[in-house]
């Protein structure tokens, strides 16, 4: 406990730190971790980084971090604005079948191209919402409502917890623990808004936290519902008493993605 704690609270100091110092620091920041968590998620099903198929999927989170940033206006509008050529990543990967002899096969090249889209496009929107208006604001609505939501849930289904939420994907989560956190997310919400009116009203604050804590919970679900498929307990061993990248930014990546495609951003 004592562990994860100070883990915690290291990488919160270090992340806020350079989400103040500006959007150029943070962008880099996010894409760093994209590739961590990517790595990971390929280790996870024993992909190693220098495999051409991992390469492949770092450079399809690269484009997709150059294309939102082509999106915000803050690279040329002319540059790297087709989506479509992320269908490269599927092309080369197709041709790595042929050449591995199968070796590397059709489900190893969905796997890590569905990981790639999942982890780039989740980092690549929280990137985005920073050069938004209010989007500084908007995004520490974000990650603040997520942390309460997932120390509510945490320390709340760890003391009080006893029916099991979903027990095939996720054992240790239970009702108690997930109905905590969504509290604890609506009222960090409502906090949050107090500071930062600009966001909306205080009946926006409240549907909002709820909103953001159960999509949240429920990308904290389909992380785990990987590493179930994958055999594997934590995606890595990073962060002391969290487990790897991935794992601390399950909720976000998830979060984020549904944000922007609802237009709630």
């Amino acid at each position: 406990m004592k562990q994860r704690i100070i883990t915690g609270v290291l990488g919160a100091a270090g992340f806020l730190l350079l989400l103040m110092l500006g959007g150029w620091w943070f962008s880099g920041l996010l894409f760093v971790l994209a590739v961590i968590a990517f790595l990971e998620y390929a280790q996870m099903n024993r992909h190693h980084w220098k495999q051409p198929p991992v390469l492949i999927g770092i450079a399809v989170i690269l484009y997709i971090f150059a294309l939102g940033l082509s999106r915000q206006h803050v690279l040329p509008d002319s540059f790297l604005q087709d989506p479509d050529h992320i269908v490269w990543g599927l092309v080369l990967s197709s041709v790595w079948i042929v050449v591995s002899r199968n070796h590397f096969d059709i489900f190893q090249m969905a796997y890590l191209f569905v990981g790639a889209m999942y982890i780039g496009y989740g980092f690549s929107y929280m990137m985005q919402t920073i050069w938004k208006p209010h989007g500084l604001a908007f995004l520490l609505l974000v990650i603040f409502v997520t942390w309460a939501n997932d120390s509510g849930a945490y320390f709340f289904g760890k003391r009080l917890g006893k029916r099991k939420l979903w027990p095939e994907i996720s054992p240790n989560k239970t009702v108690e623990g997930s109905v905590a956190g969504i509290i604890f997310g609506m009222i960090m919400s409502v906090i949050c808004f107090a500071f930062a009116p600009e966001l909306g009203s205080m009946g926006k604050a409240v549907w909002l936290g709820i909103f953001i804590s159960v999509v949240g919970q429920l990308g904290d679900l389909i992380e785990s519902a990987w590493k179930r498929t994958t055999g594997v307990k934590d995606s890595g061993t990073m962060l002391p008493g969290h487990g790897g990248m991935l794992d601390r930014f399950d909720s976000l990546l998830f979060t984020f993605i549904v944000l922007h495609l609802t237009n709630l951003v």
